[in-house]
């Protein structure tokens, strides 16, 4: 699973209902707050390349994002980009999440997840060739993208409506949280 040496951003959906209660969502159609709608809209003040390309999973609060944040594009539907299926953890507490390389019951298995999430960005790099590919997506996809980076999938949920540029570098690949009037994107 080797990744295009193309920069791309995620971006993880606004904030849920799921979010905010602690539950997990997963497949869930979970929906964006008063709060996650607002941080969505609020992507729109952000200084974006002009050549970026958007794209977005296939769930309601990622593509609801991404129309929020990116008025006036429509994003490409990737299938891989979808959260992660949770199976018999579905809607349960946050702290009831087994460990991430366990296979949950009736769910998705994370070495499929990371297979899944790195075709999707392939994907992404190959139609946004010539531009910035920026994905709409959730905290799993992120997790994996990290992983496959050659960083760490564990750790702090990655906060909603952030953008995270993953650039690649000469030693691998750089994580970075760009400022909001940042004009540099890809450094």
């Amino acid at each position: 699973m080797i990744l295009a040496k193309t920069a791309f951003v995620l971006v993880r959906h606004g904030q849920t209902d799921a979010n905010r209660d602690g539950r997990i969502a997963g497949r869930i159609e979970a929906q964006l707050t008063p709060a996650g709608r607002s941080a969505a809209c609020a992507l729109s003040d952000w200084i974006w390349p002009r050549n970026l390309v958007l794209f977005a999973s296939p769930q309601h609060r990622a593509q609801d994002t991404a129309r929020l944040g990116f008025p006036g594009r429509t994003p490409v539907v990737l299938e891989g980009l979808r959260e992660r299926d949770w199976g018999a953890f579905e809607g349960r507490p946050v702290s009831e999440l087994p460990p991430r390389e366990q296979t949950p019951p009736a769910g998705e298995a994370w070495l499929d997840m990371l297979q899944r999430v790195a075709a999707a960005i392939t994907a992404a790099q190959a139609q946004g060739a010539g531009g910035l590919p920026v994905l709409v997506a959730h905290s799993g996809v992120i997790r994996a993208a990290r992983h496959l980076t050659g960083g760490t999938a564990h750790g702090p949920s990655p906060a909603n409506s952030t953008p995270y540029l993953f650039t690649p570098s000469t030693d691998g690949w750089r994580e970075i949280m760009p400022a909001k009037k940042d004009k540099t994107w890809i450094a």
